[in-house]
Formats: structure tokens, sequence, C-alpha cells
């Protein structure tokens, strides 16, 4: 299960949290919608507790 995890899922996990702060940056820089740039930054910070958690069960799991 550690190496699906790892290999895979936190991988995913990771290039979702770029992708959705690349598409904030963008947002702001061409002046779009201040409403859509704070929407994307909290689904940002929310993917990231998620790629943590994911993180942290790997490395508890690698290490048993």
């Amino acid at each position: 299960m550690a190496s699906f995890l790892s290999s895979i899922v936190l991988p995913i996990a990771v290039a979702a949290v770029a992708i959705v702060l690349l598409l904030g940056l963008v947002n702001m820089m061409r002046g779009g919608s201040p409403n859509r740039s704070q929407h994307l930054m909290r689904l940002r910070v929310l993917l990231q507790f998620i790629a943590i958690v994911i993180t942290m069960v790997v490395v508890w799991a690698l290490g048993r």
C-alpha cells in the first residue's frame, strides 16, 4: 500500500496542488475575478492538506 501511495497517489496530489496554484496565479496576473482567485487559493490549501496527509501516511507505513 505504501508503494502505491508514494508512487501514484502522492505525485497526483502534488500535481493537483501545482495546477491549482498556477491557475490562481494566472487569474490574478490577468486581472480576473477576485472571487475566483479566492476560491482557487482555498482549493489549493485543501489540496495541500490532502497531500500532507498522504505524505504522512506513506512515511508512517514505510516506517513500520
